[in-house]
């Protein structure tokens, strides 16, 4: 009796959409993800780099853009294993003159995006048990002097991550959000800083807190080690909804936390510089 020939059956490879995975803190995640076997895309305005990575350009801040891409994404593949939501825009500025446009496009960008991008993603994500991770700030338990929008931006962010685990887990799906805190990254020179002409009279207060926070970024971690701390809580068993990278960081954050507010806000008003 002749044996049955059996199909050898190909394990599935794992399919990772980064948004904003062309610069900073999401291209590192690209790298490492594609080290370990993922078929990752990045979503986002600029190529990305390299040919290990395939790009679908999408604007975070256009309504469908985000949805569209995943959904291509997800067609071609059956399924998405996990989403990395990166994108971010900031500002200093004064909240006394600071221009509709500019704070909308932030969240445009830092929250409805995540939003737009997780609930596209989430039937993917239900076909292969998938995870999500949003990334936030530790700016968004601690106030930024003139970088309001982004801190209240990033707060949001990581109750959207707390909200969506709640809802999602049952499905097989976990949502987290990663909270780094001051990252070397390009991102520090994206950043919109009002000039006098738009700040007025909080000129050089937004000067000061601004230059705070540009040496605070660039003196802080290596978006690697934060690329590092993505993976491991994507392949993590049980993650906490809100977790910190960096074990100095989740010192702060707890220390932080302890602290009566008025005493946080005068410790953040020392930081940078306003005195």
């Amino acid at each position: 009796m002749e044996k049955e020939k059996r199909e050898k059956v190909l394990p599935q490879r794992r399919v990772a959409a980064v948004v904003g995975g062309s610069s900073g803190i999401g291209r590192e995640t690209a790298l490492r993800l594609t080290a370990r076997g993922y078929r990752v895309f990045n979503i986002s305005r600029t190529p990305f780099q390299g040919d290990r990575v395939q790009t679908i350009e999408a604007d975070a801040s256009e309504e469908g853009a985000l949805k569209r891409a995943i959904e291509d994404i997800g067609a071609e593949t059956d399924g998405i294993d996990l989403l990395i939501y990166s994108a971010g825009f900031s500002m200093a500025a004064p909240l006394e003159y600071a221009k509709s446009g500019d704070y909308r496009y932030l969240f445009e960008v830092n929250y409805f995006g995540a939003v737009e991008a997780l609930k596209a993603a989430s039937p993917f994500l239900k076909k292969r048990g998938g995870r999500a991770i949003l990334v936030g700030s530790l700016g968004g338990d601690l106030p930024i002097p003139f970088d309001g929008f982004y801190s209240s931006s990033k707060a949001a962010l990581a109750m959207l991550a707390r909200e969506s685990d709640l809802e999602l887990k049952r499905q097989g799906v976990r949502v987290c959000a990663l909270l780094p805190g001051g990252t070397a990254t390009d991102f520090t020179y994206a950043r919109r800083v009002y000039g006098a002409e738009d700040a007025r009279s909080y000129t050089p207060s937004v000067k000061k807190a601004s230059a705070a926070l540009a040496n605070m970024e660039q003196g802080g971690m290596n978006p690697s080690l934060v690329a590092d701390a993505i993976v491991k809580l994507a392949h993590r068993k049980n993650p906490a909804p809100v977790t910190v990278a960096g074990g100095k960081n989740a010192f702060v954050r707890y220390m932080y936390k302890l602290l009566p507010e008025r005493v946080t806000d005068w410790l953040v008003s020392r930081k940078f510089n306003q005195k």
